[in-house]
């Protein structure tokens, strides 16, 4: 099998039937479709068995999360490539083979992703992705077409090839090799970044994470969890923190962290006045709970080889975003991505 589409479902059962009959439709010869079942409690297994008996299921024992979740599967899985597919997307016509194509042709291509638009807003790129992620040099997430919440309609203006920093979970393209050699993703991370860390690793070990907008699938977003959740708030701060510390080099760590405190300060009081106690209390538990992990975090450090700043936006996207009103991609200066 060349190609092996790997979908993650934990009570997904109106996902798996809204979106299943398109991604069947669009399959291609050699590729198989797997669900793995992070032990739901919905009758997801019993739709699957009768409705789509065709499909592959792999049980997981319990619920650990999108990252243990995908490892455990992926190691009784056997194909060339991993296409890791959230249960809440629909696929197009054509969707595989330009990702696979552009692969096949640059052995130093890790991993890839198509174009991420937005189910419920169709002519906009979705949040979880867009045209490709990137991050700035305080460890802030964003994509070619979007920064923060600022979402930008999709009018051709990323449909380039193109070298980015991370790929989106919700659609990711990867070498089945490497996701093993690399270790898969860290499971301390249980969801949310864990696909940032996986790219990060990957370029530091000398692969490209690409952007192929020839292939486009649409995205509902927040599946598991609602785009507003305090757990959400947790897991990102929390996990933004080890992602960071695991991954920069050694000069950078002490400038950024300094500022990351000061800006997670200025966060929390921001949640407390406007969106209540829960969102500022999880800014607190995510320092918490990474402060005493920081052992198990500098050991992961030490056995990453840092040094890949590539494709790093050198500016504070913060403050292009609040002070100077830059509210897409294309007003980023090109020459602070470069090394």
């Amino acid at each position: 099998m060349q190609v092996a589409v790997v979908i993650l479902n934990w009570n997904g059962k109106k996902f798996l039937e809204k979106f299943l009959p398109a991604l069947i439709q669009h399959i291609e010869p050699d590729t198989g479709v797997i669900v793995a079942d992070n032990a739901s409690t919905d009758d997801s297994l019993d739709f699957l068995r009768t409705s789509f008996p065709q499909i592959r299921i792999i049980q997981n024992p319990k619920n650990d999360g999108f990252a243990r979740g995908y490892n455990l599967a992926l190691q009784q899985v056997e194909a060339e490539y991993y296409v890791l597919l959230n249960s809440d997307i629909e696929v197009t016509e054509n969707w595989i083979r330009p990702v696979i194509d552009i692969m096949e042709k640059d052995p130093s291509i890790g991993a890839c992703q198509p174009k991420i638009r937005s189910y419920l807003e169709p002519k906009k790129f979705e949040y979880a992705g867009a045209a490709g992620g990137f991050i700035d040099k305080y460890g802030y997430p964003f994509c070619r077409g979007r920064m923060f919440l600022q979402i930008e309609e999709d009018h051709g203006q990323y449909d380039d090839l193109h070298e980015i920093f991370w790929a989106s979970g919700a659609c990711l393209f990867v070498r089945s090799k490497l996701y093993h050699e690399m270790g898969g993703f860290d499971e301390d991370f249980f969801a949310h970044m864990e696909e940032i860390d996986f790219c990060w690793r990957l370029n530091n070990a000398g692969y490209k994470i690409m952007y192929c907008p020839d292939s486009t699938v649409f995205h509902i977003g927040g599946g598991t969890l609602p785009k507003i959740s305090w757990r959400k708030t947790y897991l990102n701060f929390r996990n933004n923190f080890i992602l960071l510390y695991k991954n920069l080099p050694d000069s950078w760590l002490i400038r950024v962290f300094a500022v990351r405190l000061l800006l997670d300060g200025i966060a929390a009081m921001k949640f407390l006045v406007q969106a209540g106690f829960k969102d500022f209390w999880a800014v607190a538990r995510a320092h918490f709970s990474f402060y005493r992990s920081l052992s198990t975090t500098r050991q992961k450090r030490v056995s990453i080889k840092q040094g890949s700043v590539k494709n790093i936006y050198k500016g504070s996207l913060v403050f292009d975003y609040f002070i100077l009103r830059k509210r897409k991609f294309s007003q980023l200066k090109p020459a602070r991505f470069k090394n």
